[in-house]
Formats: structure tokens, C-alpha cells, sequence
């Protein structure tokens, strides 16, 4: 059975590129009925906190990225937090050493920089230069006695080199001697990221990992080696394309909000969120299609970097919301609403079923209110002109008493009798009422407006301004 993780680090909040792998791994595991699993990975003791992780169990959860064995659920191959898997790491740690495949390192900070300054000077790759390698037992019970903690690092072989079969991009080949004696155990005993990622894994049977192209060529060939050092079955591998902004760099705050928790808060769906992360990286046949199946997806996954645009997000949020239900969306758009309107349901739903065009994110329901509610003072060159235009405003108050149906189409219907009436069309006749009632030169359309602040509020903008 196909077996594949999402296993997030709690030192932050959730970032957009974050979303993208745990999706791309969902949709893997349903394609193939397999299992998606979530493992929190928290041995930054000082960096991981409860809320960074509450914040990934419910962004997932309000993606609809629902698990299948996790923290919060367990599963057969628990426990799916690192900081309490601390003793089974321990035990390959010290598999790893018995068998002279790791040893302990008790170099300072300070030789180990100034031997990568040497190794600069010199033009080489600089990495770490094995002092410790080869130490006599004697040696390194000495050290001990002496109270120095040391860090574990893996035994690298000389020569040689590691094969990754990645299913996306071939086959790549990382010669041995580029490598170093990388650390997988801290000197407090918390193991790296390199090794617990690799016993984790393993026990938890993971068949295919699917991440970012940033692991491919760091972590990836290091993690390969304490597999085969362990004899652990290689899982099939995946790196997905980097997410970049418009301007080609790594996506980051500079290019707008880069955490799944700033987009909910904004009023972006789900749905579109789904749906644009799951484009990014995907190269159709055809530009014409915005939605696409899942075996599409998978498919047309592109190898290069892909571009994040806020704004064909924002658009296809925007689509979504248009094509969403009323009532859902009423109900949605409340939990955004700034300040006390004393508002009832079924205006609501008016003011979503007229001016959705015009919300791309839920929370632009505030602009709309607030442009309904409080309209901005009229300055004088608008108060001058509409002094000429009091025959026109006049008619159009007294009209407002004849409406046996308070609609929108009804008063679009009377504003163009009155058009009729006065021998008035076009700008001449909607300008003004905009500018009256509005105060704004423009904005949604001047009938749906009156609608929606109703006759009684219409009729004393008007008359305000008629006695200014």
C-alpha cells in the first residue's frame, strides 16, 4: 500500500509552500487509495510551540487535508511526534555506532571554522576534515572522563557515490567525496533532521516521499546513506519544483503574505486555494482549462520552478466566490464583517447576491459596508455641481413614493422614467444620483445602491443635498 507524510516543523506558521507539498501528497495517497499521514516534527526545543502546531492541524483541516494516523489520531506506527520518539532514535544511534558506521566528534565550534576557513582558502569544498574519525577507545573514554559532550556524525564512505532515482526528474548521481561526515546526533542527544527523518520513515513505512526541490540535493543523498546503512527498503522519491514569486526569487514576505493563516484571515476559499496550489508546478497541454482532475495533476507535473502570483490567486478566489451558494457564502462572509451594523440575514444575502462581483476575498464585504453605510463628506466642487442638478434630484425624490415594489429592477425602471421625464439619459442621469446618494464618482451600480440603503435613507442624501 502506498504510504506517504506530511511531517511539518511547529516553529512557525504555516506557509503557502507548506500547503502545496501536504497537498501534492494527499492527492497522491487518494489516487492510489494509499494512506496520508501527518508527523509533527518538533526537536527544536526552543523553536516549536503549541499554537505553530495547532495552527498546521487546523489549516489542514480547513483545506479539507484530512489524515489517515497522526498525532491527534494515532495510528499503528506511533508515536507521530519526534520529541517522543527521542529513545528510538537513540537505539539506531547506538546501532549506528557498535557498528562503526558513526562515531562520536568532540571538536569545538571553533576548530571546526577555522578548518572550513582553511579549506576556503585553499579553493575546496569546505566540509568537515574527519579529525575524529579514527580516535582510539582510549581516546575518546578520555574525553569523556574529561566531561565533553560530543555530537555523532555518520561515517561518509571515501568513495564512491549515491544514486537518486527520483521519480520526477531520473536519475542523479552525488559523488562521496562532496560529502562530509555529517552530524546525526546533537551533543544533547536530539538527533538531526538527516537521521530522525530516516528512522521515522522507515518504521512508519512510508513507500514515497514527496517534497520540495530543495531536498534534493542536500538532504537527500545524506538520508540515502543511513538507509543503506541501516538496511532500510529506499522509498520512491519525488521533489517537487521550488514555488518562486513573480520576481524568480524564493518566495517570501517580500512578496505579500506567505502563511496559510494570513490567507484564511483575508477571506480566501478553501476551495480556490486547493485548486490554484495545485496548478503551481503543473504544466497542462492546453491554457484554455482552470480545473483539472486529479490524474491530470499528477500527470503534467512540471520539473521547473513555478511562479506564485498572488493576483491569479486573488482571481480565482474571486471565480469561486461566484460560483459559490448564496446562502453558504452569506453565511461564510459574517465571520468577516469589522463593526457593528445591525444587520439581518436576508439584507445580507442581498448584499452578497447583488455585489458578489465585486468581493475577490470575504473580507472586501467591509469595503462594500462601509461605502453603504458611511459615505465619504461631499467636498465643495461636488456640492456646487449638484446644485444645478436640483431639478433632476427633486423629480427623482418625489418619484421614490410611486414604487408599489421596493427591487432593484423596479428602481432601474424608475430612474430611466425619470430620465425620460426630464429629457435626460446616459451620464447626465446616473451621475448625479451617484454623486448624491454615493458621494463617490463611481463605484457598483447607482440603483442596486438605493436598493440596498433603501427609500427612506435614499430620499434624506438626497434632500441633504437639495438643502446644503
Amino acid at each position: 500500500m502506498i504510504r506517504v507524510r506530511f511531517p511539518p516543523s511547529p516553529t512557525g506558521y504555516m506557509h503557502i509552500g507548506n500547503v502545496r507539498t501536504a497537498l501534492f501528497n494527499y492527492l497522491y495517497a487518494k489516487k492510489y487509495k494509499g494512506k496520508f499521514i501527518l508527523r509533527i516534527e518538533d526537536t527544536d526545543k526552543e523553536r516549536s510551540k503549541e499554537e505553530y502546531e495547532d495552527d498546521i492541524l487546523s489549516g489542514l483541516k480547513w483545506l479539507c487535508l484530512n489524515w489517515d494516523e497522526g498525532p491527534d489520531i494515532g495510528g499503528p506506527f506511533g508515536p507521530y511526534r519526534q520529541s517522543e520518539r527521542l529513545n528510538i532514535y537513540k537505539s539506531y544511534i547506538d546501532k549506528l555506532l557498535d557498528e562503526d558506521k558513526a562515531y562520536y566528534c568532540f571538536c569545538s565550534e571553533e576548530e571546526i571554522e577555522k578548518d572550513r576557513d582553511e579549506a576556503l582558502k585553499k579553493g575546496l569544498m569546505p566540509k568537515y576534515s574527519r579529525r575524529c574519525r579514527d580516535l582510539k577507545e582510549e581516546e575518546i573514554k578520555e574525553k569523556f572522563d574529561r566531561g565533553l559532550k560530543p555530537v555523532v556524525r555518520f561515517k561518509t564512505p571515501l568513495k564512491g557515490e549515491i544514486k537518486v532515482k527520483d521519480n520526477l526528474r531520473g536519475e542523479l548521481v552525488f559523488p562521496l567525496e562532496n560529502l562530509d561526515d555529517f552530524v546525526i546526533s546533537r551533543s544533547d542527544g536530539i538527533p538531526t533532521y538527516n537521521f530522525a527523518v530516516v528512522i521515522d520513515d522507515a518504521l512508519m513505512k512510508i513507500t514515497d516521499i514527496i517534497r520540495g526541490e530543495d531536498h534534493l540535493h542536500g538532504n537527500t543523498p545524506r538520508q540515502i546513506l543511513i538507509y543503506n546503512a541501516l538496511n532500510f527498503p529506499l522509498p520512491n522519491f519525488i521533489h517537487l519544483p521550488m514555488i518562486l514569486g513573480e520576481d524568480h526569487t524564493r518566495l517570501s514576505k517580500r512578496h505579500g503574505s506567505v502563511s496559510l493563516k494570513d490567507y484564511r484571515n483575508e477571506g480566501y476559499l478553501p476551495e480556490a486555494l486547493v485548486n490554484y496550489m495545485a496548478l503551481l508546478g503543473f504544466s497542462p497541454k492546453t491554457k484554455e482549462k482552470e480545473f483539472f482532475t486529479l490524474e491530470e495533476l499528477i500527470k503534467n507535473l512540471s520539473k521547473s520552478n513555478t511562479i506564485f502570483s498572488a493576483s491569479k490567486l486573488k482571481w480565482m478566489n474571486h471565480k469561486y466566490i461566484e460560483m459559490s451558494d448564496i446562502e453558504k457564502l452569506t453565511d461564510l462572509i459574517k465571520e468577516f464583517i469589522i463593526g457593528e451594523y445591525n444587520l439581518n440575514d436576508e439584507w445580507l444575502r442581498d448584499v452578497v447576491r447583488l455585489l458578489r462581483e465585486h468581493i475577490f476575498v470575504l473580507s472586501d464585504i467591509n469595503n462594500i459596508l462601509n461605502e453603504i453605510f458611511n459615505p465619504i463628506p461631499l467636498d465643495d466642487q461636488k456640492i456646487n455641481y449638484l446644485k444645478e442638478q436640483k431639478r433632476l434630484l427633486n423629480e427623482f425624490v418625489l418619484s421614490l413614493d410611486t414604487l408599489n415594489e421596493w427591487s432593484e429592477n423596479e428602481i432601474l425602471n424608475l430612474i430611466r422614467e425619470v430620465g425620460k421625464k426630464l429629457n435626460i439619459k446616459g451620464k447626465n442621469l446616473y451621475y448625479p444620483l451617484r454623486v448624491a446618494i454615493s458621494h463617490k464618482d463611481e463605484g457598483f451600480e447607482i440603483y442596486v445602491y438605493i436598493y440596498l440603503i433603501g427609500k427612506e435613507e435614499t430620499k434624506k442624501r438626497i434632500m441633504e443635498v437639495i438643502n446644503s
